[in-house]
């Protein structure tokens, strides 16, 4: 007997044997097991991921010799007869080999006629997309009133390039991917089961190439078993992949973290003799970093083929999460642009030089710091925090100047003396938004800003009166007025310092070299929201 590849040996003859797709099996299931049944089905998806085989299942549920059921027997003349593509009344039919419209025509000339030996007559175009215009014209009315012993399944790839008219008319099940970890389980049941010796690794290389299709997968399976003569061992289909190992990947990791370069370069010299696949190997540490950026945030990761969770943990610990985001999009960016170096090796070389390029300096401390949220303004009516000098350094106003030659009353500013004060709670706040006006006698002038204006009671008032009178040792009254000083309160010297700081940060940021490099490398933009001054404890150690 002639050998039948994987493929088509394992491909599932019913709903349960069907390999994911659980959202669009239960929708089946369900219509069928209550018998409301519609007259036109599409599904949609990439290739391998089942299309075709659901909708042959489907023929089966409904023409099966038990009855319309979601489990058909697989045993009677029916089911034989459609898994051995012979059944008289399943006419399928490839779109892309009859496009034209007399093909459609010649097609539905025979539909009003009752199914010759099945309960239903069905119709199974695939690659539906590829009729013409007028193909579809012909085929609408029929889709949209079929008789009813007609069912129609269409499949596609590129469900975009139909018309909404013919999408209306259909009950639309759009396939997913299948995961890596899904097709590595299915290869391990039919290795199994064929008595095939497979290496773990080896079935998730595999299924990482099959990029989400379970057809792919098979075929790469079938090449694997005849290239390795038997048992299926890593490193053979590593070689037949083009499959960079692992720890060379993880080396190359290793010095990107260590920021060596010449180890890069004899680290690719090195697996040039390996004959790559230099476009895999752009994205296989593109799927590295991923990884450890899912790492950091989440504390483990769901693929466990990739690296073991002691080393994801240590490249999570030694490199930081902004550097991680920048490597995957520099090592994407490189891969995509791959064709255009004047060789892949060389490519990849600059792709890598690229990462250190434009990594941040380990050495030296950086002014600023990007945050993911917005920099904190104080309210007006926050309690007034003396700027420490070592944040910033910024030149007082000549309003500022101008209070402290009209209040004889301290030595320091108003802001200064409130810090010495010991006030507390809402008569704090009163304070920090008032600015000093000056002193006559026994009586401090201060002026509220008009917004904090509900802040001012007498017994506050008198409050802030009795805390100065202590301080200085004399009997003092405070009076306060409302909005007619142009001085500065201390909240409003806290915001405009921490805006000055912010705008001084900002254009610190625009004018540094990498990132106007990274402007003009990937279209970037600096998100100004994004900037804050680093913390006091920081900011005192550059000095």
């Amino acid at each position: 007997m002639s050998y039948l590849v994987l493929a088509r040996k394992w491909r599932p003859k019913t709903f349960t044997e069907t390999v994911g797709q659980e959202h669009v099996l239960r929708a089946l299931k369900n219509a069928l097991e209550t018998q409301r049944l519609h007259h036109a089905y599409l599904f949609a998806g990439t290739r391998g991921v089942g299309k075709t085989t659901i909708a042959r299942i489907l023929a089966k549920a409904l023409n099966c010799e038990t009855g319309v059921t979601a489990h058909p027997c697989g045993e009677c003349g029916a089911c034989r007869e459609i898994d051995e593509g012979r059944f008289i009344d399943l006419i399928e039919v490839d779109a892309a080999s009859k496009t034209k419209v007399e093909d459609t025509r010649e097609m539905l000339d025979n539909v009003q006629f009752a199914p010759s030996v099945g309960r239903y007559k069905v119709y199974l175009i695939d690659e539906v997309h590829m009729l013409s215009k007028h193909s579809f014209n012909a085929l609408l009315k029929t889709l949209e009133e079929p008789p009813p012993h007609v069912k129609f399944l269409l499949a596609t790839t590129e469900p975009q390039k139909l018309p909404v008219t013919v999408l209306s008319r259909c009950l639309q099940f759009n396939l997913k991917r299948l995961t890596p970890k899904l097709i590595r389980d299915r290869l391990q049941y039919i290795c199994g089961e064929e008595n095939i010796k497979a290496e773990s690794g080896a079935l998730a290389m595999m299924a990482r190439a099959a990029d989400g299709s379970m057809r792919d997968a098979l075929s790469l399976l079938d090449q694997a078993i005849a290239y390795c003569g038997g048992d299926v061992v890593e490193d053979a289909v590593a070689t037949m992949l083009g499959t960079i190992d692992r720890q060379h990947v993880s080396q190359l990791l290793n010095f990107l973290a260590a920021g060596d370069a010449p180890g890069l370069m004899a680290a690719i010299a090195e697996i040039d003799q390996l004959f790559p696949d230099y476009a895999r190997l752009l994205n296989d540490i593109a799927l590295i970093l991923q990884r450890i950026a899912v790492f950091q945030v989440v504390g483990r990761t769901e693929s466990e083929e990739d690296l073991s969770a002691e080393d994801l943990s240590r490249f999570a610990e030694i490199f930081a999460a902004e550097d991680i985001q920048l490597f995957y999009q520099t090592a994407i960016l490189g891969r995509r642009d791959l064709y255009l170096a004047p060789d892949p090796r060389s490519g990849t070389e600059m792709t890598l030089l690229r990462m250190l390029a434009f990594q941040p300096p380990q050495s030296g401390v950086r002014t600023v710091v990007p945050d993911t949220k917005p920099a904190r303004r104080a309210a007006p009516v926050s309690p007034a925090k003396k700027a420490s000098p070592k944040r910033m350094a910024v030149a007082q106003p000549a309003a500022a100047a101008e209070a402290k030659k009209v209040c004889p009353v301290a030595e320091e500013d108003w802001g200064d003396l409130l810090d010495k004060l010991g006030l507390k709670g809402a008569t704090k706040l009163l304070a920090s938004n008032c600015a000093m006006l000056r002193r006559e006698g026994n009586i401090i002038y201060l002026d509220l800003d008009n917004r904090s204006e509900s802040l001012l009671t007498a017994q506050r008032q008198q409050a802030l009166g009795e805390a100065l009178s202590s301080h200085y040792g004399e009997t003092l009254r405070v009076d306060i007025s409302l909005g007619h000083a142009k001085n500065e309160t201390p909240v409003q010297e806290e915001v405009r310092r921490s805006d000055e700081a912010l705008e001084a940060a900002r254009l610190s940021l625009e004018a540094d070299p990498n990132v106007q490099a990274m402007k003009e490398m990937f279209g970037a933009t600096l998100n100004s929201d994004s900037v804050q001054i680093l913390n006091e404890q920081s900011s005192g150690d550059q000095e």
